[in-house]
């Protein structure tokens, strides 16, 4: 399960023109689920994105988690974050998970992540989304939880 950060000053989501998900200072975190990701991974991946020290201290030092901010956290479901893009000029979306158990584990991650933080919004699982943000910093990680019998780094 795949995890792209983004330290924000806001976030939002929309389809179709209706803003469906909105934060201030916090994080944006596209997800993305892989085949053989399971329930005990997205927990993994949500407890590194909380835990995870990206804002600065009164030192200007990356120390505070979005937990120690208390910041908001958009989460926006993105399979081709799970693409190989190893070879040839055409991504290949094979190791995405199907979209049925992609769908499940990303309502799983999501209200996990609403029954552990504060203010949580979220893109819709297979919509079109146009997202809009303000990058803070700039300031972007990629975080991974791989799941059985998948390379730590792809």
């Amino acid at each position: 399960m795949i995890g792209l950060l983004q330290r924000v000053r806001e976030a939002s989501v929309e389809i179709g023109g209706e803003r469906v998900g909105q934060i201030g200072s916090g994080l944006l975190v596209f997800v993305a689920i892989e085949r053989g990701d399971s329930e005990a991974i997205a927990n993994r991946l949500l407890e590194r994105i909380l835990g995870y020290r990206v804002f600065p201290d009164a030192a200007g030092k990356m120390n505070l988690s979005l937990q120690d901010t208390g910041g908001g956290l958009l989460l926006v479901p993105q399979f081709t974050l799970a693409a190989d893009t190893r070879q040839g000029s055409r991504p290949s979306l094979s190791p995405a998970a199907s979209p049925n158990d992609g769908q499940r584990l990303y309502a799983h991650f999501l209200g996990q992540a609403r029954a552990r933080h504060g203010t949580v919004a979220s893109g819709v699982f297979g919509a079109d989304m146009q997202v809009a943000l303000i990058n803070d910093g700039p300031v972007t990680f990629w975080l991974r939880v791989p799941g059985p019998n998948l390379p730590v780094f792809a």
